[in-house]
């Protein structure tokens, strides 16, 4: 007989995530969780890029971005919910070990209570289904009483199912007897404290709790399924008890559409063989004979068949019936042979996992089909066992890796191409700069600068407001300047009298009106060396640019290189440990699968070799004048309630 165990639903980061201080990147529309920590603003860029890809559930580029922006120290003003999100993202994906030890630094008294009790609570959740019963404890522990009544009801019953699965009847009692949760958890609680009290060897006290949930109305598929669980759960209680009476009507109450009905008619036909009813104990059987050969229970009732034919006298068809089950079982015993080679031909896992989509990472995913072949009959209980489906997902984890290396691989290649452009085209650049740098002597561009500013300064100093002059008016003002040569050299000439008037007259003219715009053609030339002078420092310094590009692009593009070379080299490594992790899940599961089938291959070569005797002792029976004792009926025990 086993507890119930629920399957834990996908509300991981809804739950958890959400009390964290992203929340606020939901947008306006969006409420924030009011047991979570205020809304902020997303300040660091690359944890708004990081919360692109976790809103669109790509967990694990979220997590790759979020490490690469941690690592460069991108994230000064969000340090303390990026260590919030990653625990929550590494918890997403089934990471416990890494998910915990971030908690367990962070959720400390600085941090608000809701958060605290989430997070431990999700921890302990996630444990729990890997199977780490101790740190489960532990976590969930942690949790406090102020804590919402859905989750802390489900708590209560993850600690009810960890001392049950440890063997803690008297804890898991004193826990369930106490229990105070939603009505909807009630019928849960209700039978996990009927099987505490059947373990502890207490019937008189679990059978109205049992009973109880037995007799239930309701129309959900899943609660249906529960009182068939409990109704068997108690009928094969009493039939432990020696109660044959007893557990007939609680046996037939089970569904025969439901997933119990097999094990039910079984345990009928047992209850009315008890009470000596051989009659109606061959309808159950009769009609579990026509099942799924794969069900221990229609196994079983391959012998029960005849056994009840036997009881009845009728040894003809019990003798037919043994022979059939006798052919049958040697048929089944082949295919799970042939099922058992296949499986060490090591691809059951990539048939498994062929129609699956690689692209995303989540804790919660479970493997829900099975691939058309010869094996998959005979491992749907394995499939379905949280051993195997854990195993299976991080082999398909494994696989994801490889794939996404495998990406990074082809990115690679890309980054080679990049460097080798951008090596060419230093290749080409470098005899035109060179060629330019060759052509340009920048010492004498400036002193020819610094000469052209003395010049401006004298010729503001003196007032020669000629040198600021067009070219028009300077090529005037030189002829002035040689007529005022000749007349100076005729100063006694009378006939030269009215030129000396004329020329007095145009030279001031001239004067004045280079006079006038002195100020604003003195103010132009200033600005002009000071643009040159900008243009040179620019210059300068371009030239310098040019001179360290030049001497440090080699060194730089080998630095890319190196880096490029080490990441492909480190790509490898990654991947050999991934095949060979790969490799080691790949033969852990196969061996799972093998163990599975081998133990019904015992289980029905013992139900053969039973077959056989009864045969044997049929034939030896009829040959014999005197009647033989009484034979006992197959030692296959009623099997305990295992939902």
């Amino acid at each position: 007989m086993q507890h119930f165990t629920y399957r834990v639903r996908p509300l991981l980061l809804s739950g958890l995530l959400l009390t964290l201080p992203l929340a606020a990147a939901w947008g306006k529309n969006v409420k924030p969780d009011p047991d979570g920590l205020p809304p902020q603003d997303v300040k660091d860029l690359h944890y708004g890029d990081v919360l692109f890809y976790f809103y669109q559930d790509d967990f694990f580029d979220s997590i790759t971005r979020l490490l690469a922006a941690r690592q460069l120290e991108r994230l000064p003003n969000t340090q303390g919910e990026a260590e919030l999100l990653l625990g929550g993202l590494y918890l997403s994906l089934g990471e416990h070990v890494e998910a915990g030890n971030i908690f367990e630094k962070l959720l400390n008294s600085n941090t608000s209570e809701a958060v605290r009790n989430k997070a431990w609570f999700y921890l302990g959740k996630v444990w729990y289904q890997r199977g780490y019963l101790q740190e489960s404890e532990r976590a969930l522990r942690q949790v406090s009483e102020k804590i919402q009544p859905r989750i802390s009801a489900e708590r209560y019953m993850l600690l009810a199912q960890l001392m049950l699965r440890e063997d803690r009847y008297d804890d898991a009692i004193a826990a369930l007897s106490a229990w105070h949760g939603p009505p909807d958890w009630t019928a849960y609680a209700e039978f996990n404290l009927g099987v505490a009290l059947v373990r502890k060897g207490r019937l008189p006290d679990a059978i109205p709790h049992l009973d109880q949930v037995g007799r239930m109305e309701t129309s959900s598929e899943e609660l249906l399924a529960l009182r068939d669980k409990a109704n068997l759960a108690l009928g094969f209680a009493f039939m432990q008890a020696q109660r044959a009476a007893d557990a007939l009507p609680i046996l037939e109450r089970v569904r025969l559409d439901g997933p119990y009905s097999s094990k039910a008619l079984l345990g009928v036909g047992w209850a009315q063989s008890a009470l000596g009813e051989f009659k109606r104990a061959l309808v159950p059987w009769l009609a579990l004979r026509k099942r799924n050969l794969l069900d221990s229970a229609v196994q079983e009732s391959y012998l029960t068949v005849p056994y009840a034919y036997n009881q009845l006298g009728a040894g003809g068809q019990a003798a037919e019936y043994y022979n059939s089950a006798i052919d049958s079982f040697d048929a089944e015993t082949k295919r799970i042979d042939d099922s058992i080679e296949q499986i060490r031909s090591g691809n059951l896992l990539d048939r498994l996992l062929n129609e699956d989509k690689k692209d995303t990472l989540t804790w919660y995913w479970q493997l829900k089909t099975l691939p058309d072949a010869p094996e998959s009959r005979y491992l749907y209980q394995l499939l379905a066992s949280n051993e195997f489906q854990e195993g299976l997902k991080n082999y398909r984890e494994l696989s994801f890796m490889s794939h996404n290396l495998d990406d990074w691989r082809e990115d690679l290649s890309a980054f080679n191409d990049m460097l080798d452009t951008r090596q060419q085209a230093y290749n080409e650049q470098v005899p035109k700069a060179d060629a330019v740098m060759a052509a340009t002597d920048l010492d004498a561009l400036a002193k020819k600068r610094v000469d052209f500013e003395s010049r401006i300064n004298q010729i503001d100093k003196s007032n020669d407001v000629a040198a600021l002059g067009s070219l028009q008016e300077q090529q005037n003002w030189a002829r002035l300047k040689h007529i005022e040569d000749y007349l100076a050299m005729h100063p006694n000439d009378p006939e030269l009298e009215e030129l000396r008037d004329r020329f007095r007259l145009l030279k001031g003219v001239m004067y004045w009106r280079m006079a006038q715009s002195f100020k604003a053609r003195l103010w132009n030339e200033r600005r002009s060396v000071k643009e040159l002078e900008a243009s040179l420092v620019e210059t300068e310094k371009r030239a310098v640019l040019v001179r360290q590009a030049r001497a440090g692009m080699p060194g730089n593009t080998g630095g890319f290189a190196g880096r490029v070379t080490a990441v492909g080299e480190r790509m490898d490594e990654l991947q050999k440990r991934l095949a060979a992790l790969s490799e080691r899940q790949n033969r852990y599961l196969q061996a799972l699968a093998i163990r599975e089938l081998q133990a019904q291959k015992r289980r029905i070569e013992v139900y053969q070799i039973q077959a056989r005797y009864e045969l044997a002792a049929i034939y030896d029976k009829s040959t014999q004048p005197k009647p033989k004792p009484k034979v006992d009926p197959p030692k296959a025990d009623p099997p305990k309630a295992d939902p």
